[in-house]
């Protein structure tokens, strides 16, 4: 959290490479917010500071802009891909908001319609392609931009080539592209130099001779357990072609065991398959775009009967962890992730994880897992098992118009509330969106407000108790329950803890402000302060003074 003290202190700082000041005194553009936080990205990171002038002396002149942050939050993330979380600092001048940009990671930039911008004075400029290039060679050579010796366009599959031309063309809409030759297509899409494929053209479209000659490690290998026994697999299949060789064949063997759970919708009994093909074809594409090359071993994805792994060479890259997987991206194979986003499979941003995501809160499985990740090998664990039909069916009542524009963190927000979990502070700026939305209800004010999944919603799905439990009991409701337990232990007086123990959904101040209310009606009184106070009922012998204070 930005204190006031800071914020004052920057207005004394020079305007550089780390602070942006913005009067945006009535608002500001969004698009204008976007290409700065990518500018500022690209020069290590920063903040932008709106409702403060320019000039010096700066002064605080407060913002009307962006009157709801969350929201604001949300559209930066699905413009840049990139968490860029925004702070609203309420001062006595006015309010301000802090745009807190991350910097880049090691070898990538930052851009918006594929322009990589920088600022230049009170301009923004596009950034040299000297100084791009810089940027990219930051983490060492892109392994699948390098240009495979020895190799020719006879070792890659004229069929698998025709595929991904056809998807070049498609995404584009561009038709000439379909008459191009191989070699044109590979020249084109920089998968080949003076005629030479490059390692990335051998992953897409080697035959299987080829990659036993150059790139042996470039396999995935397909395993079905039926049971977590250990031995030999029930079923096992080794590619070693180009990527659009198999990736079909091992989706169909996938899904071939693909169970379907059932669930009451109503009269209606509907069915989920245990596996989605979206997050499987996205686990795969992850798993062949990034993992390391460099390494000797193979990609092994494992089919249990409620759960896929896959398992790849190479831990996270560079600046990625499972905490920030959603936030940070960072191909470790650009030019093979370059080549797959030509022909739409995967977009530049790198959005594979976030559907996966997506997919399992909408069909109520656990979230996907990366438990048993190493710096050697990630390890993505996706659940197949249906553990809410409630909450399938309470996605479904919102509706696909309505829940369209929710973001990966609206999902994990209704995720966070159906587990009656606590909700990090990451994901309280979205609150605001969800309730204009009609999907979650604000229960209190203040530091003590909670929040929870619409009530229109739980009476739609017959869970109307559930709604009632979760919300928990009105005020008068708890004042009663209080001061039962207080008659009822009126010889030795009940202390604050046990309170909490009669009532467990509310916090401690919570409680403190229904004693206040039951102290000044007359009906309780306390002795003792701190943790020695104990509260007995009656008014007490001072029941003309009111502590200004409850310990």
């Amino acid at each position: 959290m930005t204190s006031i003290e800071q914020v004052r202190a920057w207005l004394s700082e020079p305007e550089g490479t780390r602070l942006e000041f913005k009067e945006a005194k009535t608002g500001y553009q969004f698009d204008k917010l976007v290409e700065y936080c990518v500018a500022l990205a690209n020069e290590g990171g920063g903040k932008i500071l709106l409702g403060v002038t320019d000039k010096r002396p700066r002064r605080i002149v407060g913002t009307a802009a962006f009157s709801e942050p969350g929201r604001t939050e949300a559209g930066l993330h699905d413009r840049l891909a990139h968490r860029v979380p925004i702070e609203e600092v309420r001062t006595s001048e006015g309010r301000v908001l802090v745009v807190h940009v991350p910097a880049r990671l090691p070898g990538t930039a930052w851009q918006i319609g594929g322009r990589y911008l920088k600022r230049a004075g009170d301009e923004l400029t596009a950034l040299r392609e000297a100084e791009l290039r810089a940027m990219f060679a930051e983490t060492g050579p892109d392994f699948s931009a390098q240009v495979c010796a020895g190799s020719s366009v006879a070792d890659l599959m004229p069929a698998a080539i025709a595929t991904f031309r056809d998807r070049w063309s498609r995404r584009t809409g561009d038709a000439r592209r379909t008459s191009w030759t191989d070699e044109r297509t590979l020249a084109d899409a920089e998968l080949s130099v003076d005629g030479v494929p490059t390692y990335a053209a051998l992953i897409l479209f080697g035959t299987r001779a080829a990659l036993g000659r150059h790139l042996a490690q470039a396999e995935v290998v397909f395993e079905y357990r039926s049971s977590e026994a250990s031995g030999p697999a029930a079923d096992r299949v080794e590619y070693r072609e180009g990527f659009f060789l198999w990736s079909d064949e091992l989706w169909a063997k996938i899904n071939s065991r693909n169970n379907r759970q059932s669930y009451q919708d109503g009269l209606f009994r509907l069915e989920l398959p245990t596996f989605d093909e979206v997050s499987v074809r996205e686990a795969l594409l992850n798993a062949v775009a990034h993992r390391d090359y460099r390494m000797g071993g193979s990609v092994f994805v494992r089919q249990f009967e409620q759960r896929l792994e896959i398992v790849s060479p190479g831990g996270l890259p560079s600046g990625v962890t499972p905490e920030n997987i959603l936030e940070q991206q960072n191909p470790r194979n650009r030019r093979l992730a370059e080549a797959l986003g030509k022909c739409g499979l995967i977009e530049r941003s790198g959005q594979g994880m976030n559907l996966m995501y997506e997919s399992a809160i909408k069909q109520g499985k656990a979230l996907p897992s990366l438990d048993g990740t190493s710096p050697d090998a990630v390890r993505l664990t996706l659940s197949g098992t249906l553990n809410s039909p409630d909450f399938v069916r309470f996605i479904e009542r919102l509706g696909a118009e309505r829940t369209r524009s929710f973001s990966t963190y609206d999902f994990l927000v209704l995720d966070t509330l159906r587990r009656e979990a606590d909700l990090p502070p990451n994901l309280r700026p979205h609150i605001p969106a969800l309730v204009a939305a009609g999907a979650v209800e604000t229960i209190g004010t203040g530091r003590g407000a909670r929040y929870m999944l619409a009530r229109g919603l739980y009476a739609a799905l017959g869970r109307k108790g559930t709604y009632t439990r979760t919300k928990g009991l009105d005020r008068e409701t708890n004042k009663t329950l209080l001061l039962k337990h207080i008659r009822e232990n009126s010889k030795a007086g009940a202390p604050m803890e046990e309170f909490r123990q009669v009532l467990p959904a509310l916090k401690r101040s919570q409680i403190q402000v229904l004693l206040r209310e039951l102290r000044a009606q007359g009906a309780i009184h306390m002795t003792g302060s701190t943790r020695a106070a104990r509260w007995f009922a009656g008014p007490g012998p001072d029941a003309h003074l009111i502590e200004a204070e409850i310990q």
